[in-house]
């Protein structure tokens, strides 16, 4: 059985106010975002990271985290 996130199971994502864009020409590929992020919401893909969205729910660790800042958390539907 594939483990699911807690916001893919309660499909609780419909709520989230921000979501995390990346800004590839900043990211180093440190992956500390994906290493803090209490979801499994963040990937490895290539030398960058990708958002799984259906199971982020916009708490901004991954901004946070970011020492480059390569991760900016904007407005849900923009």
């Amino acid at each position: 059985m594939a483990w699911r996130s807690t916001m893919e199971a309660s499909g609780a994502a419909t709520w989230r106010s921000q979501r995390p864009e990346l800004l590839a020409g900043k990211c180093t590929g440190c992956m500390v975002c994906w290493k803090f992020c209490p979801e499994p919401a963040v990937f490895p893909e290539g030398k960058v990271v990708r958002f799984e969205l259906a199971s982020c729910k916009g708490c901004g660790v991954c901004a946070e985290v970011c020492a480059p800042k390569a991760i900016q958390m904007v407005t849900e539907g923009t």
